[in-house]
């Protein structure tokens, strides 16, 4: 992302900020909802950003397109159904950022439809909230990636734990190198192992043209 200029870089900083700290949020909502007060404890119940972005983990985001923010704590112990609760505190974060997606698809629409008849401001607007859907899309699909650390993990870590423990210890621990290595050889070879890119664009396109803005 740091090959973009500089006014096109701003925006997206913002957009990724924004779009990590709502999907941080969720997972803390949704943990505090299901009986577990740890999120609350350590001050991750808010929309502030700061409370959320992990530093290294931002700007890993910035310079190489993945990147993470800090991971909300909970407590299994405090959960009343910790298997299925801790599935609904995962998938709270990619939920969040779907959410979002359709409220920055509805603002297009209605910029798009406006009086202003097609103003520099519209243009730049529209794109703006474009590139915020398109952003949050690709948080969402890449977080249910079923890889540790990613949330979508936990949906094969809780079946297998009951099949193969020791699989399941495994995987949890070594599969974010796993996740590091796909990453690192698509970057290489600039192939598509993931092909989070192409689904991106068919959602963001399909609901586009859902609401007749394409």
């Amino acid at each position: 992302m740091l090959n973009l200029p500089l006014q096109e870089l701003i925006p997206v900083i913002i957009i990724i900020v924004i779009s990590l700290t709502v999907h941080e949020f969720a997972h803390s909502l949704t943990a505090i909802r299901l009986g577990d007060e740890t999120p609350r404890r350590e001050g991750r119940l808010t929309l502030n950003p700061i409370a959320h972005i992990d530093l290294i983990g931002f700007v890993m985001l910035v310079v190489a397109g993945f990147g993470w923010a800090k991971p909300v704590h909970i407590d299994p112990r405090a959960l009343k159904k910790p298997q299925r609760d801790e599935i609904l505190i995962s998938i709270a974060g990619p939920a969040s950022n779907l959410l979002l997606t359709v409220v920055l698809g509805l603002l297009a629409w209605a910029v798009a439809v406006s009086s202003t008849g097609g103003s520099d401001l519209q243009q730049a607007t529209f794109s703006i909230l474009t590139q915020a859907a398109v952003i949050n899309v690709s948080l969402a699909l890449f977080n249910m990636l079923p890889i540790p650390p990613l949330d979508g993990s936990h949906l094969i870590t809780t079946w297998l734990v009951k099949v193969n423990p020791t699989a399941a210890a495994a995987w949890f621990r070594y599969g974010s190198w796993a996740l590091l290595g796909l990453i690192l050889v698509q970057r290489i070879l600039n192939v598509n192992i993931l092909p989070i890119g192409r689904l991106t664009v068919a959602i963001v396109t399909a609901f586009y043209r859902l609401l007749g803005i394409l």
